[in-house]
């Protein structure tokens, strides 16, 4: 488990609280911090743009980009996807409430990334890179 991360597994904070602990930007559902070599990564179910979804233990993220085809390589989705090799932590919180973050733990990617279709912010279907993540076993 994260050496610095001092949230517990299930605990709601808001998102003044977790911008500071992981030293990461104000916006945006994936975060990158240098300082902390993390990835904050929001699943908000509050909004309809991403279609995020569980099926059974595997998470299927949906990447950046709003309009267009989402790219594999644009920022932080490069970062996610290849996270199994760049040494980066990559932390889930997931909105079930309008400001409230839970915070669910470390995840890992689970397979390899692939491609669907999803409307834009713009309604225009395009192609979007879904990554499959799993949230990694505590240990006591």
């Amino acid at each position: 488990m994260s050496g610095f991360c001092k949230f517990e597994v299930g605990q709601t904070v808001t998102h003044n609280n977790f911008v500071k602990e992981f030293h990461c930007g104000n916006m945006g559902g994936m975060r990158r911090s240098h300082t902390t070599n993390s990835l904050v990564i929001i699943s908000d179910n509050t909004k309809q743009l991403y279609k995020d979804k569980w099926v059974g233990d595997i998470l299927h993220y949906t990447g950046m980009g709003k309009n267009g085809d989402q790219d594999i390589n644009f920022t932080q989705n490069r970062t996610l996807g290849l996270s199994v090799m760049n040494g980066i932590e990559v932390h889930l919180f997931e909105v079930l409430v309008s400001t409230k973050y839970i915070y669910r733990g470390i995840v890992t990617l689970a397979d390899k990334p692939y491609q669907d279709i999803q409307p834009g912010e713009d309604g225009i279907p395009r192609k979007v890179w879904i990554f499959p993540l799993k949230l990694q076993e505590r240990q006591n």
